[in-house]
């Protein structure tokens, strides 16, 4: 009769370790951060004269010619100004070529806390919360292109989780920047 009654112990025991753990999920999806977040620096670029869109490029350019590291230009075609940037030979190596322009580090994002778990068909999805940190000195350049950006303001992103050979893996994220180098 003791033979009957493990059977059930055990497989209760299976089956509550089988769900992922908030501190697991927190582990496996920190390791992945600290992400970069760039600020994008387009070759060319242009815009209507007085557009929400030519404020921001104005800004870009006025920030930009204070750092020294790119030649710029503005020229006016009717109602329509195009903006162009080249790298200077002397500029940082973190600046790096992007599709259509350039990309440098304007801060971090930093792993803060999982919000919510939710238990899905294949395993888990987990929302979780990160938060812009360790501005560096082109961040003033991201703000001019995105005003509403705060140092320590979070967000929220979301990770896919499946159970694979007994242990928990993490198999997708909606994160879009990469992990700092």
């Amino acid at each position: 009769m003791r033979p009957l009654l493990l059977l059930p112990a055990l497989l209760l025991t299976l089956a509550c370790s089988s769900k992922l753990e908030r501190g697991k999920a927190e582990d496996l999806i920190r390791k992945d951060y600290p992400v970069v977040v760039p600020v994008t620096v387009p070759e060319r670029a242009s815009a209507d004269k007085g557009s929400p869109e030519h404020l921001r490029l104005v800004a870009l350019k006025e920030n930009l010619d204070r750092t020294g590291w790119f030649e710029s230009a503005a020229h006016t075609e009717g109602g329509r100004e195009t903006f162009t940037f080249r790298l200077k030979a002397d500029a940082p190596k973190t600046i790096k070529a992007a599709p259509k322009g350039f990309s440098m580090p304007a801060a971090e994002a930093v792993f803060v806390r999982a919000l919510r778990m939710e238990p899905t068909r294949e395993g888990a999805r987990v929302t979780y919360e990160i938060r812009l940190d360790k501005p560096t000195a082109q961040f003033p350049l991201f703000q001019a292109l995105h005003p509403d950006a705060k140092v320590g303001q979070t967000k929220q992103r979301h990770a896919t989780f499946e159970r694979r050979r007994g242990s928990w893996e993490r198999t997708g994220t909606d994160e879009a920047f990469r992990k700092a180098e």
